[in-house]
Order: C-alpha cells, then sequence, then structure tokens
C-alpha cells in the first residue's frame, strides 16, 4: 500500500529544486547566451547558473534536513536520503534545462504554454534517484500519483508566483 504522504516528502528537494530559481534565478545563462545548429537559443533566459545552482543547493538542504528530522520510510538510512534528494533536486534542474532544450527545438516561443514545462523535471528527477531509492517508490500508482500531483501544484504555484510578481506569466 502507498503511502502518498511519504511520497509528498519523498518528491520534496525536487518541488523546492524547482520553485527557488523562480526567486534566486538571473544572472549568467545557463546557455551563456549560445545557439543551437537551428540558430534558436539553446536554453533560453530563463535558465541561468545561478537559478540552475541554487535549485540544486535549496532541494539538497531540504534533502539534508529531512534525513535529519523526518526520515522519509523509502530510504533504508539518512545517507541514502541525503544522496536521493540530492539526485533529486540535481536532476530537477537537468530536467528543467532538458524541457527548455526541446521546448526551443520544437520552436514554442518562451513564455507560452508546454507540457514539458510541467513534467520534464519529474521524470528526470526520478530517473536520477533511482539508484537511490528502493523500486517501491517507482509503483505504476506512485508514479502517476507524483506526475498529477506535480502537473496540479505546477500550475497552481505558477499562477500563484504570477500574482505576486516573481513570473511574468502565469504558467
Amino acid at each position: 500500500m502507498l503511502d502518498f504522504l511519504q511520497l509528498v516528502l519523498f518528491i520534496l528537494p525536487a518541488y523546492v529544486a524547482n520553485a527557488v530559481p523562480v526567486v534566486l534565478g538571473g544572472g549568467q545563462y545557463l546557455d551563456f547566451g549560445k545557439s543551437f545548429f537551428d540558430k534558436e537559443r539553446i536554453f533560453g533566459n530563463g535558465k541561468t547558473i545561478r537559478g540552475f545552482l541554487a535549485g540544486v543547493f535549496s532541494g539538497t538542504v531540504v534533502a539534508g534536513l529531512l534525513a535529519l528530522f523526518v526520515p522519509v520510510s523509502y530510504y533504508p538510512n539518512p545517507q541514502l536520503q541525503f544522496l536521493g534528494g540530492f539526485a533529486l533536486s540535481f536532476g530537477t534542474m537537468v530536467g528543467d534545462a532538458i524541457g527548455s532544450f526541446i521546448k526551443r527545438r520544437m520552436k514554442v516561443q518562451p513564455g507560452k504554454p508546454f507540457l514539458l514545462d510541467q513534467l520534464s523535471f519529474l521524470f528526470v528527477a526520478l530517473l536520477f534517484a533511482y539508484p537511490f531509492v528502493p523500486t517501491s517508490v517507482y509503483e505504476p500508482l506512485g508514479v502517476a500519483f507524483l506526475f498529477v500531483l506535480t502537473y496540479v501544484l505546477h500550475i497552481g504555484t505558477n499562477a500563484l508566483a504570477n500574482k505576486l510578481g516573481l513570473k511574468k506569466v502565469p504558467w
């Protein structure tokens, strides 16, 4: 039987890593302003080195705090919980960049809604965390729950960030 609260605690480092660049990002672009061979930017202006690093760092801090104070039942020990949280955080940022890369290749304009914006980070985060987590996390019902929850939360938090003036668009 799946424990949905444990799944939320498990994925929390990824959610934090995904949200923090909206607030702490900026500065040098992750692609250094370079274009791919198709003459489109590699990632675009929304992906910055500071945002990438802030996402990885903040998600990892959350993973560490959880490992110390709120053990997630999917992990056999706090060390693997911390490493899994780091992998989720790093995978989140890589997945977000991959989503932007694909979006640029498909000629979707910056700021336009695209399904990969909501879900690419989760897919890659789960892949990166796989070596650290027992396969019970990857039961179909649990993965489906995480994708639905992520989609709903992503839409809601982006709308809120837009209302607060943190994002130019509500998606």
